[in-house]
């Protein structure tokens, strides 16, 4: 790998790149998924390949260039690093001005995955078992559907760069989630854990889910799904909001997260789910919530899914503060985009998809941080509001603003005690109105971090594995429910 990737970037600098770097990245991914107690998908596939990206041009104006190979061998390695040249050189002729990179280190390392049990160490028979015996548990419950799947991803990948980087790194991915659905009259009713889409993913090895405990939930996961179709429909009107596990990561995902991406902002991000309302003269004045809210980017975090040592441009990992007292202090960077607002450096935000597409800004972990009340406070002084989990459809706008989503249950909460399940809970909001509403955080005892495996960006689109790190969270006076006028 590491003869592969410094060959290609000599290639490139031979052919005039005036910036070269390149990835070889060889990914391994198994997942298990049974259904209604038959085995519904079992798959283990391997992709690996060689990117190449080089800033290149003519009289002086530099553009990016990249190419590819799914052939390791150096004639092709050779070839792509050309081919991204005689692109780069293409594209120069269409920029108004040439690309420039904030500095960075170059470092070279090596760096294992930190996991403690191997998933390969699990034999498939084992893996098929445990999840037979979850779905034994929900159809025991009477559901109409009882789903279970558990995933792993291994990956090895070298870069360098012509800059003088040189950076081996492994990573481990292992996830797993239980469904169970019963469909009444009112419509099908799930319930999901450890959350909804997916359900739990880190970059953790098979201790992850010894952790989760799968056996244990399943039964008490299937019985809510049952009753739930007998529980009162949400109620419509403006009430106090408590967002809690999954449904608060997916919420600081879509309004926190994608708005500060600036590539994004700057526009070169635009034609796949929209641009940001966070423009620059924002940075450092605007209100973005309450003094309560206090959000960092860190890709440090032991086991995240966004974490890593260095990100696709060599950029260490860092934390760094988004929103800070309610205050918004930072986007997410690459080197590009740093230098084009004025900052030194990037805070290590670009990975892509695989060796065949390039790196962009992404999410790393997106943290709401601890607040100072547990969650039992935080209910026990809501004089009438819902706590909702597990989300179940979202929908927000281009600029990240409107929002409207709906969560797989809603607990009512009346003078400080739940009073009971409601079912099609939703709740509507603007993305600076609503954080800025936000008056309590529950402290770390029940903070944690939930892996987002399936965001989307960019145009091939790509698929990131992010993470955020959250506890619970209240906020006064949300639109809540379905209104006549909707």
């Amino acid at each position: 790998m590491e003869d592969l990737t410094k060959l290609a970037v000599e290639a490139a600098v031979a052919a005039g790149a005036s910036y070269a770097d390149a990835r070889v990245v060889d990914r391994r991914s198994e997942r298990v998924r049974v259904k209604n107690g038959a085995v519904e998908a079992l798959t283990d596939g391997r992709n690996r390949g060689l990117g190449v990206r080089v800033i290149a041009g003519r009289g002086g104006a530099g553009a990016w260039g990249f190419a590819g190979c799914g052939e390791l061998s150096a004639g092709e390695a050779r070839a792509a690093a050309v081919r991204a040249v005689e692109l780069a050189r293409a594209a120069a002729t269409t920029i108004g001005e040439p690309v420039r990179l904030a500095e960075v280190e170059p470092v070279v390392d090596s760096v294992p995955a930190p996991v403690q049990i191997d998933p390969d160490d699990i034999p498939l028979d084992d893996r098929l078992a445990l999840l037979m015996e979850c779905d034994r548990q929900m159809r025991a419950e009477r559901v109409e559907i009882a789903v279970g799947s558990i995933s792993v991803l291994h990956q090895r990948q070298h870069f360098a760069s012509s800059e003088g980087a040189s950076i081996y790194q492994e990573r481990v991915e292992t996830g797993a989630m239980l469904e169970a659905t019963t469909i009444a009259d009112c419509g099908a009713c799930r319930r999901s854990y450890p959350s909804s889409h997916g359900g739990q993913v880190m970059s953790r090895g098979w201790e992850l889910i010894n952790e989760l405990d799968l056996p244990a939930h399943a039964g008490p996961l299937a019985a809510e799904a049952r009753t739930l179709p007998d529980a009162a429909e949400c109620p419509a009107g403006r009430m106090d909001l408590i967002l809690a596990g999954g449904q608060l990561a997916l919420q600081l995902h879509e309004s926190c997260g994608h708005p500060i991406e600036l590539d994004r902002v700057l526009g070169t991000e635009a034609s796949y789910a929209g641009t940001s309302f966070l423009t620059p003269e924002k940075l450092g004045s605007f209100r973005y919530g309450s003094d309560r809210v206090n959000i960092t980017a860190d890709a440090t975090l032991l086991g995240g899914l966004g974490s890593f040592a260095y990100d696709d441009e060599g950029v260490p990992a860092q934390r760094s503060w988004i929103v800070r007292a309610g205050i918004f202090t930072g986007y997410l960077t690459s080197r590009e985009t740093a230098a084009r607002i004025g900052l030194a450096a990037s805070n290590g935000s670009m990975r892509a998809d695989g060796w065949a597409r390039l790196p962009l800004v992404r999410m790393t972990n997106v943290n709401l941080e601890p607040g100072e009340l547990s969650r039992e406070e935080i209910i026990a002084s809501t004089e009438r509001g819902i706590l909702m989990e597990d989300n179940l459809s979202w929908s927000i706008d281009d600029k990240r603003l409107n929002f409207q989503f709906g969560c797989e249950i809603g607990r009512l909460i009346e003078d400080g005690e739940i009073a009971g399940m409601v079912r099609s809970p939703s709740y509507t909001g603007i993305t600076p109105e609503f954080w800025r509403s936000c008056d309590a955080v529950a402290d770390a005892a029940t903070w944690r971090i939930w892996g987002v495996p399936n965001c989307g960006k960019g145009e091939p689109g790509q698929t990131a594995h992010v993470g955020h790190g959250v506890s619970a969270a209240r906020f006064r006076d949300v639109q809540v429910g379905v209104t006549s006028d909707e």
